[in-house]
C-alpha cells in the first residue's frame, strides 16, 4: 500500500511534520514533500516566550528532538525520507491536475508539485488591529523566532525599560513574566471586561491581581487607539483610558486561520473562516486533508463548532489525516478546550465548558469553587490551589474545570478532561481511585474534594453563594449577616469589608450575637469555607433557615479587602 504515492504537505511547523513522519513510518515507499514559508521548521513556538526569558538558552533546543537533534532539512531527508522545501511559498492549487505551484522566496524560481493527497496545514497569523502605528519599529508580534530574537535583543540591550502589552490572552499573559524578570516596567491592554477569556470572570481577576502584585499593570475594558512614535520608532500607547509611554509593544491579540489558498481552491470554510473538515481530518475534496490551527473543531460537549488553536491539538489531528491517508482508518473526535499557561508561579489551567459557555449552552449549571493545599497541608512544599467546578444540575455530569494557584492545578485538569469525555458525574469522579502520598496530595485529592462539594450542593445539604452573587447583594443593600469563623487573628490580617468574627470554636457559645430573627439571611465563610460549611450546619441546627456558605471562602474573594 502507498508504493509510489505522492503526498504534498504544506506547512512545517506543528501538524506537518506529524503528518509526513507518521504516514513514511506506515508508507515507506510514499513521495512525502512538504512545502514550508518561513525558514524555521517544526519548532515549538509554545516554548517562545521560555526563550525570550532565557529559560531556554538557545533557540535551536525549540526544534530539535529530544535527544538534541535539530530538525532542519537534513534530519527530515536522513531520518525520515521526506524531502523538505523551505523559505518556499506555496501559491495556488490545481485541484482538477492534483498540481501545486509554489515559488521559492529566496530566487524567486516557480516550481510545481504533483499530488495523489494534499494536506494544509498552514497554520494561522498573529491578528493586527486596524491601529495606526502598529508598523513602527518595535513593535512586535509572538508568533515566531524572528519576532523573539527582535524582543530578546531589545531586553538584552535594556533598551525596553517600558514595555506595552496589547492583549491579555495566553501569548500575553505567558510573554509578561520574560520581561518583568528583565527589569522591564509592563502595563498589559485588554479591551474585554477580564484578561484570559478562557476563564470565568472570578477565576480571571484572581489572576489578575496576581500579575498586579508581580508589578504589573493590568488595564482591561482600555481599548487601544493608535500606536505612536517619532523617527518610525514606537514611543507610546494611545488608549480610551489615557496615554502609556512605552519603548516597545507586543501584539498579542490572537490570531487568524491561513486560508487562502483553501479558499481560492474552492474548499468550503467553517466558523471564523477555517477550513472545514470531517472527523477524518478531510475537507470537502476527498483528496485534500487539513489539519492544526487552520480548521474548524467540534466542542466535544456542545457539539458546536469553533476553533481553538493548540499545538496539542495540531499534533493529533496530524496523525488522524495520516492515518486515514494510509488506508487506516481513525477519527478525531473533538477538542474540549483544555489549556494551560504559567502565570509566574500561578499555574492557570482549564478544561470543557466555563459558567458562561454551559449557560449559553442551554444547561442548568451549578458551581463551586474549592480552594485548598495540591498536597497535604503539613507537607512544607504543599502550595494553595483554587479550582472552580462546572457541573449539570439535572445530571450530576461534570462540564467544566478551572485551576489557578501556585499549587499543581494541570494534572487535577488533565483528570477532569478525562472525566468529562467519559461523561462522569459527580458521584463517580468523587470516587475516583486517585494516587495519594503526602508529598503529591491530599487524603482526599482536589478534585475529589471539589466534587464532593458539588455533591452536597446537588443533594441539598448546603446552599452555597458566589462571590460575584454576594457582591450584587452587597451593592444593592440587601440586609444580611457577613459571618467570618476564621480566628481572630486571620480576620485582622485580612478580611472581607462588613464581615463579623466570630471564631468556629466559639460559635456554639455565642450564637447570641447572630441576628435572632431566624429568617435572617446569613453568609457564612472562612478561609477556604470548610469551617464555613461547619458553621452553617451549627447554625442550621440552631434553627436559622436561610444559611449560605461563600463559595471559596476570603481566599478566593476577588473584590475588595480590608488589610491592616
Amino acid at each position: 500500500m502507498g508504493k509510489g504515492m505522492k503526498v504534498v504537505v504544506i506547512g512545517a511547523v506543528a501538524a506537518g511534520p506529524k503528518v509526513a513522519s507518521k504516514i513514511i513510518r506506515l508508507m515507506p515507499e510514499a513521495e512525502v514533500t512538504c512545502v514550508e514559508k518561513g525558514r524555521f521548521l517544526s519548532y515549538a513556538g509554545c516554548g517562545l516566550p521560555y526563550y525570550v526569558s532565557g529559560v531556554v538558552e538557545d533557540q535551536a533546543e525549540l526544534m530539535s528532538t529530544p535527544v538534541g537533534v535539530v530538525r532542519d532539512p537534513v534530519f527530515f531527508r536522513n531520518v525520515k525520507n521526506v524531502h523538505v522545501l523551505e523559505q518556499t511559498e506555496a501559491v495556488s492549487i490545481d485541484r482538477s491536475g492534483k498540481k501545486v505551484y509554489a515559488k521559492d522566496i529566496r530566487t524567486g524560481n516557480e516550481i510545481s508539485l504533483d499530488y495523489d493527497k494534499l494536506v494544509l496545514a498552514t497554520g494561522a497569523s498573529p491578528f493586527i488591529p486596524p491601529i495606526e502605528g502598529t508598523d513602527l519599529k518595535n513593535v512586535f508580534t509572538l508568533h515566531g523566532v524572528d519576532d523573539a530574537e527582535g524582543i530578546k535583543a531589545m531586553l538584552a540591550e535594556h533598551k525596553a525599560r517600558d514595555a506595552v502589552i496589547i492583549g491579555g490572552g495566553l501569548i500575553g499573559v505567558e510573554i509578561t513574566e520574560s520581561l518583568v524578570h528583565t527589569g522591564c516596567r509592563v502595563t498589559m491592554v485588554e479591551m474585554m471586561p477580564q484578561i484570559l477569556t478562557m476563564l470565568d470572570w472570578e477565576m480571571a481577576k484572581l489572576v489578575e491581581q496576581h500579575m498586579e502584585a508581580k508589578g504589573v499593570k493590568v488595564l482591561t475594558g482600555t481599548k487601544v487607539e493608535k500606536v505612536e512614535g517619532e523617527s518610525g520608532v514606537v514611543q507610546a500607547v494611545q488608549t480610551s483610558n489615557g496615554k502609556i509611554c512605552t519603548d516597545m509593544v507586543i501584539m498579542a491579540v490572537g490570531v487568524r486561520p491561513n486560508t487562502k489558498l483553501a479558499k481560492d481552491a474552492g474548499l468550503e470554510l467553517g466558523v471564523g473562516g477555517t477550513i472545514k473538515v470531517n472527523d477524518q481530518m478531510q475537507t470537502t475534496d476527498p483528496d485534500i486533508y487539513a489539519a492544526g490551527d487552520c480548521v474548524e473543531m467540534e466542542n466535544l460537549i456542545t457539539k458546536d463548532k469553533c476553533y481553538v488553536p493548540l499545538g496539542s491539538t495540531a499534533n493529533k489531528q496530524g496523525r488522524v489525516a495520516a492515518n486515514n491517508i494510509s488506508g487506516r482508518k481513525d477519527s478525531f473526535p473533538g477538542i474540549l478546550g483544555s489549556a494551560v499557561c504559567k502565570v509566574f508561579d500561578f499555574c492557570v489551567a482549564r478544561t470543557g465548558l466555563s459558567e458562561e459557555q454551559a449557560a449559553s449552552a442551554g444547561y442548568e449549571v451549578e458551581t463551586v469553587l474549592s480552594p485548598s493545599p495540591d498536597k497535604a497541608h503539613f507537607m512544607p512544599e504543599a502550595k494553595m490551589l483554587m479550582l472552580k467546578l462546572v457541573a449539570d444540575k439535572k445530571s450530576g455530569r461534570l462540564l467544566g474545570l478551572q485551576a489557578i494557584g501556585p499549587g499543581a492545578g494541570d494534572k487535577r485538569v488533565d483528570a477532569a478532561a478525562a472525566a468529562i469525555s467519559a461523561g462522569m458525574t459527580m458521584e463517580q469522579i468523587s470516587n475516583l481511585d486517585l494516587c495519594y502520598a503526602p508529598p503529591f496530595s491530599p487524603a482526599m485529592d482536589n478534585l475529589l474534594t471539589a466534587a464532593n462539594v458539588m455533591r452536597n450542593k446537588l443533594d441539598g445539604d448546603m446552599e452555597g453563594i458566589s462571590p460575584r452573587q454576594l457582591k450584587e447583594k452587597i451593592d444593592d443593600g440587601e440586609d444580611m449577616f457577613l459571618l467570618d469563623v476564621r480566628s481572630e487573628g486571620e480576620f485582622n490580617e485580612v478580611r472581607i469589608p462588613g464581615a463579623v468574627n466570630i471564631p468556629l470554636g466559639m460559635l456554639r457559645k455565642r450564637l447570641d450575637e447572630v441576628p435572632e430573627d431566624k429568617n435572617t439571611q446569613i453568609i457564612v465563610f472562612c478561609k477556604i469555607s470548610l469551617r464555613g460549611y461547619e458553621a452553617g450546619l451549627i447554625l442550621e441546627n440552631a434553627g436559622w433557615k436561610n444559611v449560605k456558605i461563600l463559595d471559596g471562602g476570603v481566599v478566593m474573594w476577588p473584590f475588595e479587602k480590608i488589610t491592616p
